[in-house]
């Protein structure tokens, strides 16, 4: 398995043929943030992740499994740290980049579920799908949907509220509706009303929009 400097290099290498076929080894250097980064290069090729032909570098197949998951990660953190706890974009990169590292297999098919499958990161490039994504692609309905998309009856928790607006998160707070509460839908027109426990709480579509739950 590639050390922490190498997946930088191994991403950085699929950033690269995304952008361009073509991975010039000068250019690669040029656009390495590491120490040493010819030794970790090298090092790459010596473990055939890569291979350097007139100074153009591939990926092996061994080196693209493993920067398919690194870039899948780094999405995926991408999308957390947006969509789930508004960190401000220009933190954003250098925080999903620390942030991946840690996260095992099992993690990220729970944070790929969490976010309902995404399919692009904040900037728009495409987030390479899990043996989760293709599970949920078979199954009729996503684990974590926005409030909007709950049928008439049925029962879900809340599992995370995404708005930019604070005075609209003191609402629901101020409402009971957090995280981790249970409710039930109860109407969805003229408006989405929910059940929680004896209580009957009207929402908008737009606020609506914003509740994502899990369905129970």
């Amino acid at each position: 398995m590639a050390d922490t400097c190498q997946e930088e290099i191994l991403e950085l290498i699929w950033t690269m043929e995304e952008e361009n076929d073509k991975v010039d080894k000068d250019v690669l250097l040029k656009k390495v943030d590491l120490p040493d980064a010819e030794r970790h290069i090298k090092a790459l090729v010596e473990e055939s992740y890569i291979i350097i032909t007139n100074k153009k570098v591939q990926l092996t197949k061994k080196g693209r499994v493993d920067a398919r998951l690194i870039i899948r990660r780094h999405r995926l953190a991408e999308r957390l740290l947006h969509d789930v706890l508004e960190v401000k974009e220009d933190t954003m990169d250098s925080s999903a980049c620390k942030f991946e590292h840690f996260l095992d297999e099992e993690v990220t098919a729970s944070i790929c579920t969490l976010l309902g499958h995404p399919v692009s990161c904040p900037h728009g490039k495409a987030i390479p799908p899990g043996d989760c994504c293709e599970k949920a692609n078979k199954e009729i309905r996503p684990v974590v949907m926005p409030l909007t998309e709950l049928r008439s009856g049925d029962e879900a928790r809340i599992s995370y509220i995404v708005t930019k607006y604070h005075q609209r998160l003191d609402k629901l707070s101020s409402m009971g509706l957090v995280p981790g509460v249970q409710i039930r839908l109860h109407q969805r027109q003229p408006t989405y009303v929910i059940q929680m426990g004896e209580t009957q709480i009207a929402l908008d579509s737009a606020i609506a929009q914003s509740i994502y739950v899990r369905l129970i």
